[in-house]
């Protein structure tokens, strides 16, 4: 499987919708898919959002994963198995692109500050290279239409080199 991680607004959902149609595999939004299925453990009257039950999560995609040819996309990722995930890259945002996509999406006040922030100190790029292999963390960076081009470019070249060195 492929993991597609990053502070909100980074790009993800885009870049892991288009990797699925061109590598053929199958695309898995965490936020949607626990939605669906009310994968909740409460609320966070903070951040005005629910709060995701990650065993849940994990049951749910465990048959999905073993299959093989996944792409998930969630922004945090230091409670997924490690053996799911063949390659984990973290996308990036300067703030002020961020800043624009966050606001447009209606977040304000702490939620946004906290989320410009958790950008600003690499917090989800750390927490990958603590989860997983460094050598599969891949971070890149996704400001504009031509960064998402090359970055699914240089990912489809890394699915393509692991394919051939694992088949």
């Amino acid at each position: 499987g492929v993991l597609s991680s990053g502070t909100p607004g980074v790009g993800k959902t885009t870049l892991g919708k288009e990797l699925a149609s061109r590598a053929g595999m199958t695309y898995i939004n965490v936020g949607d898919m626990a939605k669906e299925g009310e994968l909740y453990e409460g609320f966070d009257e903070e951040y005005d959002c629910p709060i995701l039950d990650e065993d849940r999560v994990i049951d749910e995609l465990e048959d999905k994963m073993s299959e093989g040819g996944v792409i998930v996309d969630y922004h945090g990722c230091d409670f997924f198995p490690e053996r799911w995930f063949h390659i984990v890259f973290v996308l990036r945002t300067e703030n002020s692109f961020l800043y624009d996509r966050l606001e447009s999406r209606g977040y304000k006040g702490k939620k946004l500050q906290d989320n410009i922030q958790c950008e600003i100190f690499q917090t989800l790029y750390e927490e990958a290279v603590l989860s997983y292999r460094e050598e599969i963390v891949h971070q890149l960076p996704s400001n504009t239409p031509e960064d998402l081009e090359r970055n699914l470019d240089q990912i489809m070249q890394w699915i393509e080199q692991w394919m051939k060195d694992n088949n």
